[in-house]
């Protein structure tokens, strides 16, 4: 399987859209010119962006986390998409450096079951605990057949933005112009798919299982179903730490949608550098099988699966002890995965294939 398409999803098509839509939220930032509101960041392919307001810097990120839905409503879980709703917008935001402070959700669901909302919005604050956010907003819709699901209980959709400000550690956000050749890059290791690459997992399960796939025994103690709903590891509060502990970081790329190659090039464009990642963590065992069960190529599966690597820091080899001792301490396994270049190219070197992209 070597085809963007089969597995429901053009990431070329999303990133040309995502261009398009930042194009048109781009002509806007000109209403806020030297005014409070102000866009600080006008480069596109960044995961969030600075508001100034006066001396207080303001990010913001918007996200959601897609058809990760389908695994709770197809296990009757609700109370852990809350972490992986908190990730996707929180770890948006330590991407720049920022410190995530509040977030506000909206909920679109067909008709409303209070225990479903119950067990979400329990698992939202259990996340933003985690990584000490508050709730500050938020809306239920009854959109009626306007939202649709699996199976016979409340369908929905779960989206937020969250905000977050700039430590005064820093002096800009993270933009990528820091970064430079031998500089280090260090992965930390995440927990299952995150909030991406589902659609291909579903065709995956249903095409070795049939429908009801979520049933099938994974292992001695757990479902199919529940080992796809793994939560995801929020990496916020050790981000932050190594900020506010005066660790000097050079760039961090939050490995979502697109993979590590498509996400990490957007923080090492900036100095049009490269990386050569030789040492990263091997895929999860739920991702291995995956890949035998759907004859996914490791291209495809490095392409839509963050492949067990859920953030990437960038830092100067001085700071790296500093980097993996910081990690460590807050429970985070890390290791250092590869060394940034100078030629526009990223290489991973995997156990089983030799991959590389341009950008």
């Amino acid at each position: 399987m070597s085809n963007q398409k089969k597995s429901g999803l053009d990431i070329d098509l999303g990133n040309l859209c995502s261009k398009d839509a930042f194009g048109w939220a781009k002509k806007t930032f000109s209403n806020r010119t030297n005014k409070a509101g102000a866009a600080a960041l006008k480069v596109d392919g960044v995961f969030s962006n600075m508001l100034q307001f006066g001396d207080q810097r303001i990010g913001i990120a918007s996200d959601g986390i897609g058809t990760k839905i389908e695994l709770a409503e197809r296990t009757g879980i609700y109370d852990t998409l809350g972490f992986d709703l908190v990730a996707m917008v929180a770890d948006d935001l330590a991407t720049a450096g920022f410190e995530p402070t509040n977030i506000s959700n909206i909920i679109d669901v067909d008709h409303l079951d209070r225990d479903t909302i119950n067990g979400l919005m329990k698992g939202l604050s259990e996340a933003c605990d985690f990584c000490a956010m508050s709730i500050s907003g938020g809306e239920i819709a009854e959109l009626g057949n306007r939202i649709s699901g699996y199976g016979d209980g409340m369908h929905f959709n779960w989206c937020s933005t969250a905000i977050g400000i700039l430590p005064e550690e820093l002096e800009k956000p993270f933009d990528g112009t820091a970064i430079k050749a031998g500089d280090k890059v260090i992965a930390l290791k995440g927990r299952g798919f995150r909030s991406n690459g589902f659609s291909l997992i579903r065709r995956i399960m249903e095409a070795s299982f049939g429908e009801a796939w979520h049933n099938e025994a994974y292992d001695d103690n757990q479902t199919w179903g529940e080992a796809l709903l793994t939560p995801s590891l929020i990496f916020t509060p050790v981000i932050t730490k190594m900020i506010k502990t005066g660790v000097q970081l050079s760039g961090v790329a939050h490995i979502t949608g697109g993979g590590i190659i498509d996400n990490f090039q957007r923080v090492l464009k900036a100095n049009e550098l490269g990386a050569q990642l030789d040492n990263l963590f091997e895929p999860l065992e739920v991702m291995q099988r995956l890949m035998k069960l759907g004859n996914v190529a490791a291209e495809d599966a490095y392409l839509y699966w963050n492949m067990g690597n859920g953030m990437l820091v960038v830092a100067d080899e001085g700071q790296v002890n500093q980097v993996l001792e910081t990690a460590t301490s807050l429970g985070y396994e890390a290791q250092i995965a590869g060394t940034i270049t100078s030629e526009r190219k990223i290489t991973l070197q995997t156990a089983s294939a030799k991959l590389q992209g341009t950008y």
